[in-house]
């Protein structure tokens, strides 16, 4: 966490008159800031729906955005990596804060293929969110304590909603038979998905989009889906469906058909008034669709 010291008095003042105005990166990082923010904090999200943070680098019209907010918010972790140094000069003018920060880092994964980093994809599992929406509760009553009963309560309810989301995700993926519980998809975003919840994942590319694949890379998933009967494969919104066509494709060749089980989404929400509109919408609809495919 980055605060400046003092900063808290200041933006208690001016909260008192209008909401605080707070600026996340991701639309995932937003939505959790608005359900605890409510009324007292305005969020503006710089990127959209089927936006990749991965590769995402902040325009001129951002940077103007950032300098005006009251306080900035990022998921960290090296998500939002082309944009690591305007948010480090951030953080030495205004209280900006990355939500991952509030997770126990032994209950983050480390894969080996990621150079020795943390995977930041933490939303999919739905209880390391939790942590997440204490952290934001936590730096919203200190910089604005006097709305901090607020931004408790406003926490508490949202943690009880994602309580209700985590017991869903559970019963749904239950459904699916145990050997077809596979989740194969264009980059290896679902890993914390896969560990919560008991399902095996398969990633052309590594954690991050910004890593390139090759030809080596499909056909080692291809013989993986021959050998292993696997009939479905996803693609994802913030991610080209050209790498996962050409997986399909390869398998075709070798005489096992593939389908594409859906749409699923990574690492955006979807359009604000669809049902991937919110974290709540996209964890549902992302369930929804890999049980619908698979069992």
């Amino acid at each position: 966490m980055l605060l400046l010291a003092g900063t808290g008095a200041l933006l208690a003042a001016e909260a008192a008159d209008k909401p605080l105005e707070a600026v996340a990166t991701t639309g995932i990082v937003a939505d959790l800031v608005r359900a605890v923010g409510g009324e007292h904090v305005r969020v503006t999200a710089l990127m959209g729906p089927g936006v990749d943070p991965h590769l995402y680098k902040a325009s001129f019209g951002d940077t103007q955005k950032l300098a005006q907010a009251d306080i900035v918010f990022y998921n960290g972790l090296h998500l939002e990596g082309k944009m690591i140094d305007i948010l480090e000069r951030m953080g030495r003018r205004k209280p900006t804060y990355a939500v991952t920060d509030a997770v126990p880092r032994h209950m983050l994964r480390q894969p080996p293929e990621f150079e020795g980093q943390y995977d930041p994809h933490i939303w999919f599992d739905v209880r390391l969110w939790m942590h997440a929406v204490d952290g934001v509760r936590d730096v919203l009553a200190e910089v604005d304590p006097a709305h901090r009963d607020a931004y408790e309560a406003n926490a508490a309810a949202y943690r009880a909603e994602l309580e209700a989301l985590d017991r869903y995700v559970r019963e749904r993926v239950a459904e699916i038979p145990p050997e077809r519980r596979v989740l194969v998809t264009a980059h290896d975003a679902f890993g914390y998905f896969g560990d919560a919840y008991g399902v095996e994942v398969l990633g052309l590319q590594g954690i991050s989009t910004a890593t390139e694949y090759g030809l080596k890379d499909v056909q080692a998933l291809v013989d993986t889906l021959v050998e292993r009967g696997i009939k479905a494969v996803f693609v994802e919104a913030s991610v080209s469906p050209r790498a996962i066509e050409a997986v399909v494709s390869g398998a075709r060749a070798r005489g096992h058909m593939v389908s594409i089980g859906g749409t699923l989404y990574s690492d955006s929400l979807g359009d604000a008034d669809g049902p991937a509109g919110t974290y709540v919408g996209m964890v549902r609809h992302n369930v929804d669709t890999l049980v619908e495919a698979l069992k």
